[in-house]
């Protein structure tokens, strides 16, 4: 047996130990679209906001009440140098305050000149849902809460109303925080 040949016996058997020992090739996997965005509660309702429109989660600080304030204005927190005002969601909302405990979260959003923090009752962290479980049918909520979603998402029994931020941000009566009587 010549050189030449010993060699090519040798890349024959690799080539047959090779496809013995190797694995199929990848199965193919069906890609689908999915959504995420930051889960909350707001009392007994799901909700989910874009992950753009959540600037960061934070644990109540202390706060400074606001004289004059509406009563979902909670009051002004210093946050790493920064005042932010904190708005009850809920109170805001449907006029039902948020009870401060543990897992009360703060969901800090900013909108051009708007930084605010906004008082929820829970967050859940990140969500995510395939577009496929997306419903134009909002949960049953109240007619307050109702205009600030934009669809939402059924998985398992579980609705989450999409709440929307930017919406909330552009309401003249979220911007109106004072009361009228002086």
């Amino acid at each position: 047996m010549t050189v030449v040949s010993k060699a090519y016996a040798l890349l024959q058997d690799i080539e047959v130990r090779s496809r013995t020992k190797a694995l199929g090739l990848p199965q193919q996997i069906e890609v689908r679209r999915t959504w995420s965005g930051v889960g909350f509660r707001l009392g007994n309702t799901y909700l989910l906001s874009k992950l753009e429109e959540v600037d960061e989660i934070l644990i109540a600080p202390e706060m400074t009440r606001i004289p004059s304030a509406l009563s979902w204005v909670k009051g002004i927190a210093n946050i790493r140098g920064m005042l932010l005002p904190i708005m009850d969601l809920r109170d805001f909302i449907d006029g039902e305050t948020v009870q401060s405990g543990r897992k009360t979260r703060i969901i800090l959003i900013k909108k051009g000149e708007l930084v605010s923090g906004l008082m929820v009752d829970e967050v859940f962290g990140m969500r995510h849902f395939f577009e496929e479980e997306r419903t134009k049918n909002v949960p049953e909520v109240s007619d307050n809460l109702k205009k600030y979603l934009q669809g939402a998402f059924l998985k398992g029994n579980m609705h989450w109303g999409i709440f929307d931020m930017d919406n909330l941000a552009a309401d003249p009566s979220f911007l109106q925080v004072a009361t009228q009587n002086r």
